[in-house]
């Protein structure tokens, strides 16, 4: 099975720090304020955040288990076109995690891949 990914150093990333059993599903390049990735597993998702000071980069686990919903953020000019935007925000109840990614079908495919897991 091919992972669909944008960078191999992102796939790599994902690849040593995955756990025990631990299968990874996508890595995304993410666009925008705080570029980094998002990577997706059959356990959880991995956001890098490069935004922070000082060169710092955070690395954040969200299990699915811990996020509450998914949304997709739309321009109300695109009507008609549900995933045009690809934008992402992940809510845990605490925190939003906002992911900008280059083209509709990544977006697609990381709101459908959340969805499903946190359906169960």
């Amino acid at each position: 099975m091919s992972i669909p990914f944008d960078r191999r150093d992102q796939l790599e990333k994902i690849q040593q720090g995955l756990l025990q059993g631990e299968q990874i599903l996508a890595v995304y390049d993410a666009i925008g304020v705080g570029t980094g990735f998002l990577g997706l597993t059959d356990r959880r998702v991995i956001i890098q955040d490069n935004s922070f000071v000082g060169k710092k980069v955070a690395i954040t686990s969200i299990p699915y288990a811990r996020i509450s919903s998914v949304s997709v953020l739309t321009n109300k000019s695109f009507a008609g076109q549900f995933f045009s935007s690809g934008h992402i925000v992940i809510s845990t109840g605490h925190n939003n995690y906002e992911v900008e990614f280059r083209g509709d079908e990544k977006t697609r495919h990381v709101h459908d891949v959340i969805l499903h897991y946190i359906a169960r």
